[in-house]
């Protein structure tokens, strides 16, 4: 199965690379060009035991990548998920900001462009 998840920190980089191991084609959408990059090159910005391993045999395969490109991620995924951050508001309410600005880039995406593109490919 094709799956996007926007976000690659804690929450989206573990499940991207525990679906991956699942056998399903991942790609982690950041809009953080640096960590996109250091993800590419097989370096694991946080700690969690197992999961350097786990995100480098995954890449290794293909079944794991990064991109900072939203467009190719919503064409890839049947399924989208969305892991960024919702940061404490001055309220302390959770900020739902980069959420809904993903909602809003998941959106944009005419409706069927990924069966089209399914088709011709």
């Amino acid at each position: 199965m094709k799956v996007t998840i926007f976000g690659s920190g804690y929450v989206g980089l573990v499940t991207g690379a525990c679906l991956a191991e699942a056998g399903n084609h991942v790609i982690c959408v950041d809009i953080d060009a640096a960590k996109v990059a250091r993800l590419n090159a097989g370096e694991v910005p946080i700690h969690e035991p197992g999961l350097t391993a786990l995100m480098q045999r995954n890449h290794a395969s293909g079944r794991l990548e990064f991109t900072t490109d939203s467009a190719r991620g919503v064409d890839h995924g049947l399924f989208q998920i969305i892991a960024v951050g919702t940061p404490p508001d001055e309220d302390g309410s959770a900020d739902l900001r980069h959420v809904v600005d993903v909602a809003r880039t998941v959106s944009a995406v005419p409706t069927g462009t990924v069966d089209f593109v399914t088709t011709i490919a």
